[in-house]
């Protein structure tokens, strides 16, 4: 009896390092990896998912793992590599500029702060909110960061987080193709909250490791004024923790 539920602990954990070792895998890369039957590796991954370990994004994309494998990796996992690779910069961002960042991941259909610099920012007018899901279309950092997904993973991305009609999609694609040919984006809420932001993506190659926004009043300034001044040096900055990403 404790060999075979040893062997069934291996198994998932086999599992899961193989899943770790990419941002997605196929079903075909993960029984390569693992070993495994294509059955029994079937059924581990319906177990993960259950569980809340693994999540399947699409049939050509496969499957990554999901946000509870970060929590119980500890620190040693991308979005530790991304954090570490990004503070330095936002924090220099910040002491130069005042203003606060905001460093984000996608999490289940929605952007999720891992980072920011809000708390030593004299020009912060809200906390960091991190690890608080926000909407994937309507933050600047969400639209930023789907905007520059590559085409089948942007739209595998969008069928999990939202339902669009026909016209909803066409209109949708091409706000995402303005955002692309600007380098950024504006936060979209149709509210129009006193505070506004502008993100760009986070990039290695066709990759989208996350994105960063600045936080700022609309009182402030317009956004010509905030993409004139600041959309330069936050893809410069995008860039450079890229770059510094392990």
């Amino acid at each position: 009896m404790a060999g075979t539920v040893m062997e069934a602990v291996r198994r998932s954990f086999a599992v899961l390092e193989a899943l770790g070792r990419r941002r997605n895998s196929t079903v075909a890369e993960l029984t390569r990896e693992t070993g495994l039957p294509r059955p029994t590796l079937i059924r581990l991954l319906h177990t993960l998912i259950a569980l809340g370990y693994a999540q399947r994004i699409s049939r050509q994309l496969g499957y990554r793992p999901a946000d509870r494998v970060l929590n119980l990796a500890g620190a040693i996992r991308f979005v530790d590599h991304l954090v570490d690779a990004a503070i330095p910069h936002m924090t220099r961002f910040t002491r130069e500029h005042g203003w606060p960042l905001y460093l984000a991941t996608l999490s289940h259909g929605s952007i999720t702060v891992r980072y920011s610099t809000a708390p030593e920012s004299p020009m912060a007018f809200e906390g960091a909110g991190l690890n608080v899901p926000r909407p994937l279309l309507i933050s600047a950092l969400g639209r930023a960061l789907i905007a520059f997904c590559p085409e089948e993973e942007r739209r595998a991305i969008l069928r999990e987080a939202i339902s669009l009609s026909s016209r909803q999609q066409s209109a949708l694609e091409a706000e995402l193709a303005r955002i692309r040919r600007a380098g950024y984006a504006f936060t979209a809420s149709p509210r129009r909250p006193r505070i506004h932001g502008i993100a760009v993506p986070i990039r290695r190659g066709r990759r989208v490791l996350g994105s960063l926004s600045m936080r700022f009043p609309r009182s402030s300034m317009t956004e010509e004024e905030v993409a004139s001044r600041y959309g330069r040096r936050l893809q410069a900055l995008a860039r450079a923790i890229a770059r510094d990403t392990a």
